[in-house]
């Protein structure tokens, strides 16, 4: 599919459902998602930013090239064949970033953007030669799993929870945190928040009001507001 040069818009939607697909399930920790795991409708469209209808439009589209199955007023989710071209764009797109921010310094804030923009166009011999570059990396900057050249997913840890789901007192590893929020990276790698870094929950506000965290053992900086939406979207161990 990747050597007929499927369209940008075929790659983004594809991309797209893997990574929805990935996110509801939990699945970047060994394996890809199931090939049943339906997204809606309504999901896809808000994360591609088009109307409900273009989507559904696509679904059918995509479901007539025998890349996703299509179910109406449901959603779909990928085939076989759409999931291995799912998983080669996002392993062009989290090889771009590391290589972007370790080779280039790219700051990793601005890496997403710009592997979004060249992810599509990336040769197969380049990618062979980015990841043998960078000694085949099994994750990105953000923490993200990067996908082997057969699809396969590196193995992690499988009790992964969302750092908004850690008790107050608790501690966590950060494993992943969320690369399209380009102002919550600046604030995270300002705080220390990064993958691999261990935090300790301090306390949190009321009614869903901000997560306090503080890097572990630092008991001179004053404990980080996180806000739900960006804490849940953080993965730890």
């Amino acid at each position: 599919m990747m050597g007929e040069r499927a369209s940008r818009a075929v790659l983004a939607y594809l991309k797209a459902l893997y990574l929805l697909a990935e996110e509801s399930s939990g699945s970047g920790v060994g394996a890809p998602p199931g090939l049943a795991q339906r997204v809606s409708t309504s999901a896809i469209a808000a994360r591609m930013g088009v109307s409900a209808p273009s989507a559904t439009n696509m679904l059918k589209r995509l479901a007539a090239r025998d890349l996703v199955t299509y179910e109406p007023y449901k959603g779909g989710s990928l085939t076989q064949k759409g999931r291995e071209v799912a998983l080669e764009i996002v392993r062009h797109h989290r090889l771009l970033e590391t290589y972007l921010v370790g080779a280039l310094g790219v700051p990793w804030d601005e890496a997403h953007a710009e592997a979004e923009a060249l992810e599509g166009d990336l040769s197969e011999t380049l990618e062979e030669r980015i990841s043998a570059a960078l000694g085949d990396p099994q994750f990105d900057p953000h923490g993200h799993p990067i996908p082997a050249k057969n699809g396969a997913m590196p193995k992690t840890s499988r009790s992964r929870r969302s750092l908004w789901d850690v008790g107050d007192g608790e501690a966590a590893l950060i494993e992943q945190v969320p690369d399209s929020h380009p102002d919550a990276l600046r604030y995270l790698a300002e705080v220390g928040v990064l993958p691999r870094a261990s935090v300790t929950v301090e306390s949190r506000g009321p009614i869903g009001g901000p997560l306090f965290v503080r890097i572990k053992d630092d008991k001179e900086t004053a404990p980080m507001a996180l806000s739900k939406e960006i804490a849940e979207a953080i993965w730890v161990q």
